[in-house]
This record gives C-alpha cells, sequence and structure tokens, in this order.
C-alpha cells in the first residue's frame, strides 16, 4: 500500500471535527505527507455586528480564525499545515481542494452519519461518494458503528 502523501481534513468548530483534524495530523506526520485542513462558510452568513470587537478592528474572518486555531493542533505535532477557507457547500470545498492538491486521502469524522441523516445523507457520505481519493470516515461521536 501507498503511503498518503497529501491529506486533506474537513472541519468545522466542532469538537468532532477537531478529532478528524487530529486524527489526519497524526496520518500526515506517520507519512510524512503535506495537510490541508479546509473550512467551508457561507459568505452572506457573516455580519460585522455579529463578529467579537477584537475580530471587527483587525478584519479577521471567522474562517480565518479557526483554520489558524485548527493549525495549531497540527503545529502541536510538528506538522505546518496548509489552510483553506472557503466559501462554498462544505462538501464541495472539501472535494475540489483536494481535487486542486492532487490528495490522495480526505479525512472527515462521522457526525451526522447516525439516523435519519445516514439515509437521506451527510457531509461525510456524500464526500466518500464524490472524492476522486480514499476517504477516511473517523468515529468522532462514539460508539463504534
Amino acid at each position: 500500500m501507498d503511503v498518503f502523501t497529501t491529506v486533506v481534513v474537513g472541519a468545522d468548530d466542532s469538537s468532532t471535527a477537531r478529532q478528524a483534524v487530529a486524527a489526519a495530523v497524526q496520518i500526515a506526520k506517520m507519512s510524512g505527507g503535506r495537510l490541508h485542513i479546509v473550512t467551508a462558510y457561507d459568505p452572506k452568513s457573516v455580519h460585522i455586528d455579529d463578529l467579537p470587537a477584537e475580530f471587527r478592528l483587525t478584519a479577521v474572518h471567522p474562517a480565518d480564525a479557526l483554520l489558524h486555531s485548527l493549525s495549531e493542533i497540527a503545529r502541536r505535532e510538528g506538522i505546518e499545515p496548509e489552510v483553506h477557507p472557503a466559501a462554498a457547500a462544505p462538501v464541495d470545498a472539501v472535494v475540489t481542494v483536494a481535487e486542486q492538491c492532487g490528495a490522495d486521502l480526505i479525512v472527515v469524522g462521522n457526525k451526522g452519519m447516525k439516523g435519519a441523516r445516514r439515509v437521506l445523507g451527510s457531509v461525510p457520505n456524500s464526500i466518500a461518494h464524490e472524492a476522486n481519493c480514499s476517504v477516511l470516515i473517523v468515529d468522532t461521536v462514539g460508539g463504534g458503528s
């Protein structure tokens, strides 16, 4: 089996997404590969008045702040990730970045893959069907299957 040299992880600001980032960091570290962290956002959902005062003054976009925070998980393990804020739907953002950087692995958490969402569709499920590379769906919500 080939090692994964380019790993993409999709994450939001949830604790389960942070677990997926931690797993992706370990894979990139073991393989000596590059790590790309993607977060998607709706540009219409961010209003300057909704931002904390410190973000209004510095003009730091919430997606950039999140990516900075997620990058710290990687940096603590000696990995310098590339970050990708994307004004797109989560599935489109992750799959597009993976294609652009030639990823051979996408890592996502399994949040939303139980109950009705598993039948109706979820971000991890859709990524698994649309990706042109291997996809690792990490158990981030516990309980196994």
